[in-house]
C-alpha cells in the first residue's frame, strides 16, 4: 500500500501510534509531504527513526528548507578566525526567523547529536525533492507540500521555484489539471482553517492532509490505494 501523511512536525509519539493503526509494513510505502521539523517535542528523533526506513519517503517542506539554511552553518566549530565573518547577517536573520517559526526545538535536539549522525541528517535533508509523481490504484497524483503557488497552464513543474512549492498556499477549489484521474495532494495549511474541521478535506481534485498535529489536532494519513483516511 501507498501511504501519505505531512506536517508531524516533531510528533513522534502520534508518528509511532499512526504507524501500528495502518499496520505498516516493509511492504507498504510512505510520502511525508514535508515539516518533519520544528515546533513539536521530538522532532530530531522522528528525522532519525525516518531516515533509517528505505520505505519512508520524506518530501521537502518549508521547515526543513528554513532548517538548512542554517544549520550547515551552525554545524561548523566557531573561532577566533573565522567569528567575525561565518554567521553573517542573512545567517542570523534565517536563525531569527527559523526560531519563531519553532525552530529552537529541533535546533536542541540536533546539537545532542554526534558529529557524524549531524552530517548524515543533513545530507538526508538535502537530498529530500520538493515533490513526487505516484501512481496508485488507476490514478496520479502530485505529491508536494504547499501546492503549484503561481499556477500557470502549460508551466512545467522543474519550473516551480522552491518558495512556490513550499511556502504559497494554492487555490483549493481549482481544478489544476485536465486530467480527471490526476490528484494534487499537499499538506502545509492546516485543514481547520479551511473548514474548521481537523480532518482531510477534499475539492476539485485537491486534498488537503495537514489536519493540525502541531496545534492540538490531529495526525492524518491517507492510503492511496484504497483512499482510506486514518487519524491519530
Amino acid at each position: 500500500m501507498i501511504y501519505v501523511m505531512s506536517d508531524i512536525h516533531g510528533e513522534y509519539g502520534k508518528f509511532q501510534e499512526m504507524l501500528a493503526k495502518i499496520n505498516f509494513s516493509d511492504e507498504d510505502t510512505l510520502y511525508i509531504l514535508g515539516d518533519v521539523v520544528d515546533r513539536g517535542p521530538e522532532p530530531i528523533r522522528l528525522l532519525v527513526d525516518m531516515s533509517a526506513r528505505e520505505n519512508v519517503i520524506l518530501l521537502k517542506g518549508n521547515h526543513e528548507l528554513m532548517a538548512l539554511s542554517v544549520l550547515r552553518k551552525l554545524n561548523v566549530e566557531i573561532t577566533k578566525e573565522n567569528a567575525d565573518t561565518h554567521l553573517d547577517n542573512d545567517t542570523l536573520h534565517a536563525l531569527m526567523d527559523w526560531y519563531r517559526n519553532g525552530g529552537r526545538i529541533t535546533l536542541q535536539g540536533f546539537k545532542q547529536l554526534p558529529g557524524e549522525m549531524r552530517e548524515d541528517l543533513l545530507d538526508y535533508l538535502e537530498d529530500t525533492a520538493p515533490y513526487e509523481i505516484v501512481e496508485a490504484n488507476g490514478k496520479t497524483y502530485l505529491l508536494v507540500h504547499a501546492g503549484l503557488g503561481n499556477f500557470q497552464p502549460g508551466k512545467k513543474l522543474e519550473d516551480y521555484s522552491l518558495g512556490e512549492l513550499l511556502f504559497m498556499r494554492p487555490d483549493y477549489q481549482r481544478q489544476y489539471f485536465q486530467n480527471p484521474d490526476m490528484y494534487m495532494v499537499c499538506g502545509h495549511t492546516p485543514t481547520r482553517f479551511v473548514t474548521g474541521k481537523d480532518e482531510i478535506f477534499h475539492s476539485a481534485n485537491n486534498l488537503l492532509i495537514d489536519c493540525g498535529a502541531a496545534y492540538g489536532g490531529r495526525l492524518a494519513c491517507l492510503c492511496l490505494d484504497t483512499m482510506q483516511e486514518f487519524y491519530v
